[in-house]
């Protein structure tokens, strides 16, 4: 048995696909049937399609698509990164592959194993393998097939502290930067103390902010409003949820009760560990009510706003902003 990493889109445009239909699928060259093509078939084919290409890109390409139709076997693990929540989610391959007439042509059937685990569940050296910069790669490394099935099957995170810490190849570095700031922010903002890191971001944003007292806060963590008192609109109430399990319905139904009860026209939920499906669904019902902010849109509005943020937050958040060389993506 094997471990893959399979994308779902450069933007993860096919995350939703990938949840609910339990299946991989990659767009690539849609007219061509996997199934029924030599790989040196495949790469001449795609040599006469793109000429302007380099042969080295062109190879890794065809590489990729041979294996997601001919190499990944049913009963291979494979790893999906999520870029909208920036968790990792594990599957077992199921089923065969397949060439539909669909707008994401090549499909394989999987099973889920884990769902949207914490990318700083796992050991900096697999974040470094799962960080390549291709769509479908072989994951070889440091035993992380086994530890992976280890860490599935016990709960528990297997020991690897000599490591190899190097990638498959080249990584995404803004992905591995910000798997460093959520976990200086686990670190430094625990329970409660996010609802701090929160109250910051809406002042850099220009809002006045009243942070409730610890204790039972139904439903309130925070009440924001623009201007130097916090007269001006929109009223804002703000929940905010720091555990590593998703928020469910009922929070935001006590968000949306609590908005009413201190005559708020908007509510914010922060959840650091997500979102339920069910919560979900409700984002384009509530979009002009309330606006969801889960692990990866905190630390954009974190990086966003950094520069605003009080001298106390970034003393205990130290952030630098550098400039560096995008490498070339492969296919």
């Amino acid at each position: 048995m094997a471990l893959w990493l399979v994308r779902a889109g450069r933007h993860g445009e096919s995350e939703d696909l990938f949840r609910e239909k339990e299946m991989l699928a990659i767009g690539f060259e849609r007219d061509v049937d996997l199934s029924t093509i030599t790989l040196d078939a495949l790469k001449s084919l795609l040599q006469q399609r793109y000429p302007a290409s380099s042969p080295q890109r062109l190879a890794a390409s065809a590489g990729q698509m041979w294996a997601f139709a001919r190499v990944m076997e049913k009963g291979d693990w494979v790893v999906v990164p999520f870029k909208t929540t920036r968790t990792i989610s594990v599957a077992e391959i199921v089923g065969d592959y397949r060439h539909t007439s669909d707008e994401q042509p090549h499909v394989r059937k999987i099973r889920w194993i884990g769902q949207d685990i914490p990318r700083s569940d796992f050991d900096p050296d697999l974040r470094n393998s799962f960080g390549g910069l291709r769509t479908i790669y072989r994951v070889s490394r440091n035993n992380a097939e086994q530890r992976i099935r280890e860490m599935l099957t016990t709960g528990e995170r297997p020991s690897h502290s000599d490591a190899d810490h190097d990638a498959e190849g080249p990584i995404d570095i803004e992905e591995e930067a910000a798997d460093r700031v959520a976990k200086l922010i686990e670190g430094v903002f625990p329970q409660h103390a996010m609802e701090r890191l929160v109250k910051a971001i809406l002042e850099a944003q220009g809002y006045t902010v009243y942070h409730s007292p610890k204790g039972p806060d139904k439903g309130i963590d925070l009440l924001a409003a623009p201007g130097p008192l916090g007269f001006g609109t929109p009223r804002i109430c703000v929940q905010v949820k720091s555990g590593r399990g998703p928020t469910d319905r009922p929070t935001l139904d006590q968000l949306i009760g609590a908005m009413q009860n201190v005559q708020a026209e908007q509510g914010l939920l922060v959840s650091w560990g997500g979102f339920t499906r069910d919560v979900e669904s409700e984002r384009a019902k509530q979009f002009f009510k309330v606006r969801l902010w889960d692990r990866a849109r905190l630390i954009e509005e974190v990086l966003e706003h950094y520069d605003k943020l009080d001298s106390d937050i970034k003393a205990e958040l130290p952030l630098k902003r550098i400039w560096i060389v995008i490498p070339e993506a492969e296919e």
